[in-house]
Parts: structure tokens; sequence; C-alpha cells
């Protein structure tokens, strides 16, 4: 949050992984936000106009957003080149069209070990001594306590459908390496659906690994182990988040992937996860 906006557009011009006259894909850093708010200095946005002259030449027109990524998520992310452009894009993401893949380091082993999780996700104030905001499940089922029938519960009409695809690549040391592919994109869908439907949240996920209080993640014995981690350092453990790949139907289909980011290779090789071999 402290470099010059210059030397920010800079970093993203050294992480360019492809360009062509309608687009501009970069690997986004971790913690970079994609807006601006407020306390935020620099923010993905905020840089476009300096990247693109940095891209091509002075008389560059400004870069335009076309999806988002959470501040702590790292990997492909795609800017196009001029208004036209981000609108075609938008809308291939808004009709699903675009497909994305993720991988997460997560605590536990999901049962079943592949699958499909499709629980509507809305957003609700946590009451506890300190009030946030969070987002949760709004499932429309629930099962009944007297005879466990699964019964229909009534709609919650600010839910939003929610569907993501998941398969466990790899399991050691408590953990799992999980590939995902959010079929829907609603506000931390990933984190939600992970952590409250599946019950294994994200490595470094301190947001949503409780539902009541804002703490650092509570983590197994096995895994502080492995990362040579005390649990009262948790809370400096990064979200193990990554946009690892993603197919753009322009024309041809374009077909982008990054490699996670080192942090993220580090906890991979000390929880003895391996990854498979594309």
């Amino acid at each position: 949050q402290q470099v010059h906006p210059n030397v920010l557009a800079k970093i993203l011009k050294e992480r360019t992984v492809f360009q062509n006259e309608e687009i501009v894909v970069i690997d986004k850093p971790y913690g970079l936000p994609v807006h601006g708010g407020p306390g935020i200095k620099n923010c993905i946005s905020d840089v476009l106009p300096i990247l693109a002259k940095m891209l091509e030449n002075m008389k560059a027109d400004p870069l335009h957003l076309c999806h988002r990524l959470d501040k702590e998520t790292t990997g492909v992310m795609v800017l196009a080149r001029s208004k036209e452009a981000a609108e075609k894009i938008r809308l291939l993401f808004k009709t699903r069209q675009v497909e994305k893949i993720y991988w997460a380091i997560v605590l536990g082993d999901p049962d079943p070990v592949e699958g499909v999780v499709e629980i509507p996700i809305v957003e609700k104030e946590v009451q506890s001594h300190q009030s946030h905001y969070k987002m949760t499940l709004a499932p429309n089922y629930r099962l009944c306590p007297e005879d466990g029938k699964v019964v229909k519960t009534r709609k919650n009409r600010n839910a939003e459908s929610a569907v993501t695809r998941y398969r466990r690549l790899a399991a050691a040391s408590a953990c799992s390496l999980l590939e995902l592919q959010p079929i829907t994109g609603v506000k931390h869908q990933i984190r939600v659906h992970l952590a409250y439907g599946l019950g294994c949240p994200i490595l470094g996920d301190h947001k949503y690994s409780h539902w009541s209080k804002l703490a650092p993640q509570k983590l197994p014995e096995l895994t502080l182990k492995r990362l040579k981690l005390e649990q009262s350092k948790a809370r400096h453990l990064p979200l193990h988040l990554h946009a690892h790949r993603l197919c753009l139907p322009l024309g041809q289909p374009l077909d982008f992937v990054c490699k996670p980011p080192l942090f993220f290779q580090k906890t991979l090789r000390k929880l003895e996860l391996d990854i498979p071999k594309d």
C-alpha cells in the first residue's frame, strides 16, 4: 500500500502474461485491491492509465476492468484496451462463457472428494461484540429435527444462486489442495461454499473460518507443525486462493495460466501437497 502509483504500474507491467490489440492479461499480486475505497491508497483501477502508457506509448487510452478478484486473491486477471472490448468481455463473464479455474489450499478433506456445491448466498449482519457483515449460505432445504426428513425452506429474497464445482488434487498434513470452478460469480462465493458448505475453510481465511467472531483461523496441530508456525502467529497466514486458469472465448478460445505465487508454492511444499503435473 505504500508504493508510488508509477512503481505499482511497473510491477503490473512486469507481471503481464499476454497482450494483443484487445486485451492485456496480468498475474495479479497478493493483497492488491482491484477497486479503491476507504483507507485504500493503491488499487489496480487507479493505475490503469499509467500501465496503458507503459505497455504501449505516450498516447495510449487507459485500460478497462472486465471482472474483479478479491484483494487477497492472486492470479489471472483480464484488462481490456477499449470500452467496447471491456463490454464484450463483461458480457462473456455475465453469461458464464468464461471458464475460471482456481486453486485453494483448505483445512480438512472435503467429503465427497469431488462434487458441486449449489447453495444460494446472501449477505448478513453478524451480531457479535463488534458488528460486521459477511456473506453466508441461504439454503433452499433443511433437515427436519423431528424425523430427519428434507424440507424446503422459505426462499430468501435477497439470496443469489451460487454454484461451485470442486475436486481434490492432493491431501496431506490435515489439509487439501482443491481445484475449483465457480460457475456463478457471487461475492466471496468460493470462500463461503468451502467454509460453510463443505466445512473446509481456505488456509488463511480468517474471515470465513468462524461465523460469529472476528478471530484468527484455528489450525490443526499437524498443519502448524509442518508450517513451523505457532497458533498465536496464525493471523499472519495469507489467504491461499489463486486464480490459476482462465479460458476466454474471444474469436478463438484464449487460455491463460498463472503459476501460484511463491508463498503458495512454499506452503504446498511444507505441507507435502504434491502439485499435479498438467
